[in-house]
């Protein structure tokens, strides 16, 4: 306690230079905490945006399927004893919300005038909607609920303005089927999607059923099952389960049959989420060398001017090593209030934000509203980490201090 009072006696006694430095702390705790809760906040809003709108947590494929998306190839799609063996090692995955199939087919869109491709998902409506909730707030039309019956497709905005469409229009699809033949149906519109970045934002929907009559397929075959998650902090845990289980279902090759993808592997917005990452740790670097630098300066500047002193105590039987804790408790004291400081700061300026709703727009997807928050996980590290950086900037110089010969010291003017 008397070591403890001496060091805030002694922050006190250089009021100036104790307040500017608390204060270059707590900007960059401030700063650092604020940082990271827009990022996150950001990060995660983007990767529900695209998860709920289009590929789900999870999805799972033939092996080879995804490296050939862009063909769209039908003949890799999974059979029906595959999906059903598929079904059943899922049901055994109490974090597994929701799961749909779809069959992924290129084809030729045309409106009696007009003719381009398109790229459609056949789905079950009615199970699509629970792995990708996000695709009713995709409809143009207001309050609309993503529904979709046999003999009505829903297509994406940019198709739709170029090629004159709207909902209630009549539209003939003609696709190939694995054979080769060719073969053609009539839909009506009855929704038009609003764009979206990444894959699936140039994509439209038809019935499952449809699909069948449309490649002639004469039993059930699925191009993707996609996988929603209760929570998605269980991603990596499922993830690493379910791949390894169905790793051990092999061909008569001896080689596997299926292959497990997260969002990250089916989504260019992973890169920017990785960007954002790194962003984070190169501002809790600088927050770092801002601490360092700044009690390090501090402390040195307290033994420079207290040599006369630190001799005075040392002959009157004061041991070094009382000397050194007294420098190290000026350091933690230091960092320590202006860390809680900062976080009660910077934790206050977060709640005043989220009651503002701050708005933006990435990409395509318009008026996102952002929330930034940071977890008590991250609070600590960063306070954690403020106040170690704190006692390792008082080390060297409370070293210095003790190692003085008190002769020496008394003589010092």
């Amino acid at each position: 306690m008397i070591q403890f009072k001496i060091a805030i006696r002694n922050l006190i006694r250089h009021k100036r230079r104790t307040s500017l430095t608390a204060l270059l702390i707590v900007m960059g705790v401030v700063l650092v905490l604020l940082f990271t809760g827009f990022s996150k906040s950001f990060k995660q809003l983007i990767i529900g945006q695209i998860t709920d709108s289009m590929i789900g947590h999870l999805q799972i494929h033939k092996k080879g399927y995804v490296s050939s998306i862009d063909n769209l190839p039908l003949t890799m799609n999974l059979m029906d004893k595959q999906v059903e063996k598929i079904e059943s090692i899922l049901t055994g995955y109490p974090e597994i919300e929701a799961v749909s199939h779809r069959i992924k087919l290129g084809g030729m869109l045309s409106n009696f005038e007009e003719t381009t491709n398109i790229r459609l998902n056949a789905i079950f409506p009615e199970k699509e909607i629970l792995t990708c909730p996000g695709l009713s707030d995709r409809l143009l039309t207001k309050g609309a609920k993503f529904q979709i019956q046999p003999g009505e497709i829903i297509i994406p905005k940019n198709l739709a303005r170029g090629m004159q469409l709207k909902e209630e229009s009549t539209v003939v699809i003609v696709a190939n089927n694995k054979d080769g033949s060719v073969n053609g149906m009539t839909f009506k519109v009855v929704g038009i999607l609003d764009d979206l970045m990444g894959p699936g934002g140039r994509d439209g929907f038809m019935h499952y059923e449809d699909a069948l009559d449309l490649l002639r397929m004469d039993n059930r075959e699925v191009g993707e099952i996609i996988i929603k998650l209760h929570d998605f902090k269980t991603l990596e845990s499922v993830q690493e389960r379910l791949s390894t289980e169905i790793s051990t279902l092999l061909n008569q090759k001896n080689q596997p049959v299926y292959e497990l993808h997260d969002w990250a592997q089916l989504s260019p917005f992973s890169t920017i989420a990785d960007m954002v990452d790194l962003l984070v740790i190169t501002v809790k670097i600088v927050l770092i060398s801002i601490v360092l630098i700044s009690i390090l300066n501090v402390m040195i500047m307290a033994v420079y001017e207290r040599v006369s002193e630190i001799g005075t105590l040392m002959a009157m039987g004061t041991r070094p090593r009382k000397i050194l804790n007294m420098f190290l408790m000026e350091g933690f004291l230091l960092g320590l209030v202006s860390t809680i400081a900062g976080i009660i700061l910077s934790t206050g300026i977060m709640f005043v934000l989220r009651t503002q709703q701050i708005q933006f727009s990435f990409g395509r997807m318009k008026n996102l509203s952002l929330e930034p928050t940071v977890s008590i996980e991250e609070i600590l590290m960063v306070a954690f980490t403020v106040i170690g950086i704190s006692l390792l900037a008082a080390l060297q110089p409370a070293i210095k201090s003790s190692r003085l010969e008190p002769v020496d010291a008394l003589r010092h003017v």
